[in-house]
């Protein structure tokens, strides 16, 4: 007959969960370090495949600043501007609450019928109002405003050389990507400015291509001066 104190003891190995083997932890501990070497090697063959590509990014590059240094703090002071400060003018809430965020960067916004209106300037011929098209190759190449700039601030160095000089001499720089949610308008007149062009430049057309397909304004298709303007445009 087996004492009390054995039926506890049974009862309690019963109840006691079952203790992993020691092949089950050396398993786990095999399984750990084969997850480590994978994850390492994935980094390894991605950092040596983005050195490798032409069209790699540069990791001590900055691609999404968040202020402009040393930016001119008066906003609607740029009294240079030929075009009406954008808190000056009618604008939509969803517009009024675009100017308060990029006033807080330093930036000015540029409604639709303000960048018309710089489209139209005579200076834009002589190149002293300059638009700049912030979105990729891709995208530039599908259609952009006549006469645009390519400016991708992910592969700022390819552009930089042909950017800066236009932009330094230049009176008015209109900064435009896709519109809506995009913010490589944003992103790309603060590396512009970082990278010396003054901040009382700068303008963010932040409806974009979007907003002007919308209204049937010209189009440029192909490379920067193609002449390739589908005559459907006014």
């Amino acid at each position: 007959m087996k004492s009390p104190d054995a039926g506890h003891s049974d009862l309690a190995d019963a109840c006691s969960p079952p203790r992993p083997s020691a092949a089950r932890n050396a398993r786990l501990k095999v399984v750990g370090w084969e997850c480590l070497i994978v994850a390492v090697l994935g980094i390894v063959l991605a950092l040596a495949a983005n050195g490798i590509s032409p069209r790699g990014l540069r990791l001590t590059t900055d691609y999404f600043p968040r202020s402009i240094q040393n930016a001119a703090p008066a906003i609607a002071g740029a009294t240079q501007s030929p075009v009406a400060d954008a808190t000056a003018v009618a604008l939509t809430p969803a517009e009024e609450v675009l100017a308060a965020r990029l006033q807080a960067k330093g930036l000015r916004l540029v409604t639709s019928d303000q960048a018309l209106q710089l489209f139209r300037d005579p200076r834009r011929e002589q190149e002293l109002i300059v638009f700049i098209d912030a979105r990729n190759d891709w995208n530039y190449q599908q259609g952009h405003i006549p006469g645009a700039l390519q400016f991708d601030h992910y592969r700022a160095a390819d552009y930089l050389a042909a950017v800066l000089p236009l932009c330094q001499t230049a009176d008015l720089i209109v900064v435009y990507c896709t519109g809506g949610d995009c913010e490589d308008s944003e992103f790309a007149a603060i590396f512009l400015n970082q990278a010396g062009v003054p901040a009382e430049k700068l303008l963010v057309y932040a409806g974009g291509m979007a907003e002007w397909t919308t209204r049937g304004l010209p189009v440029e298709i192909g490379a920067r001066h193609s002449g390739n303007v589908p005559p459907d445009h006014p």
